[in-house]
């Protein structure tokens, strides 16, 4: 017997109608997208991190300081670690390259390793954020990803230690030392200082770490660590 036909109450249910695909599904939100929008998100995160002494941001006040949506980091990145792997990428991707650049001068190896030193300084001056974003994304990656990174931004700098106090070894300047320890004792001397940004003020060195700092820690590095593996 059908539902409804036999006076129990029950009743029957109409044929439901198929409603048009525009009423089914919200049409997405358009997000205006600008010519220059995701290098200017990029920029402005650098800015963030390098004022606040962060490695990290919040979506609002990139929004607020880049008078971009919020909406675009999803359309040019995915998310907001998806933003930080490509300032990451693209910051690191020119310090390899000026490193490689570096490599390639027939210089004198102290000469070379001095400039590279100053390099290093002007890099964490503009990026303090730099190494300890590297470091957490490699810690927070899956193996795979973390082992690309790792192979594209640290492996080669390693190498470069390598070839920069093999130079000065072979010319009878350098005494041998461990350049990937090495390595390490100049990021890590570097990341500590540039990464003091909003402790300085507190101190007698000046209060801010402006141009004049810089340079003055860059010619204190240079001696103090060049003097380190002199013959």
């Amino acid at each position: 017997m059908r539902a409804g036909a036999s006076g129990m109450g029950m009743t029957l249910l109409a044929p439901t109608r198929a409603l048009p695909a525009s009423a089914q599904v919200p049409a997405p939100v358009e997000v205006p997208v600008q010519a220059g929008a995701r290098s200017q998100l990029l920029d402005t995160a650098s800015a963030i991190m390098r004022e606040g002494d962060l490695v990290d941001i919040s979506l609002s006040d990139l929004a607020a300081r880049s008078g971009l949506n919020s909406a675009l980091v999803k359309y040019y990145f995915g998310n907001k670690a998806g933003l930080l792997k490509a300032l990451l990428e693209r910051d690191m991707a020119d310090i390899v390259a000026s490193v490689d650049a570096l490599l390639a001068k027939d210089m004198d190896p102290q000469a070379k390793f001095r400039r590279h030193l100053s390099a290093v300084v002007d890099n964490f001056f503009r990026t303090p954020y730099i190494h300890r974003l590297l470091m957490r994304m490699i810690r927070q990656s899956a193996p795979e990803e973390a082992q690309r990174l790792a192979d594209s931004y640290l492996k080669p700098l390693l190498v470069a230690y390598e070839r920069l106090i093999g130079e000065g070894v072979a010319a009878g300047v350098f005494r041998p030392v461990d350049p990937q320890l090495f390595y390490f004792t100049v990021i890590g001397a570097a990341d500590r200082f540039f990464s003091a940004r909003l402790v300085l003020r507190h101190c007698s060195l000046g209060g801010e770490l402006d141009e004049s700092l810089r340079d003055r820690y860059r010619a204190h590095l240079n001696d103090f660590v060049v003097a380190g593996i002199l013959v």
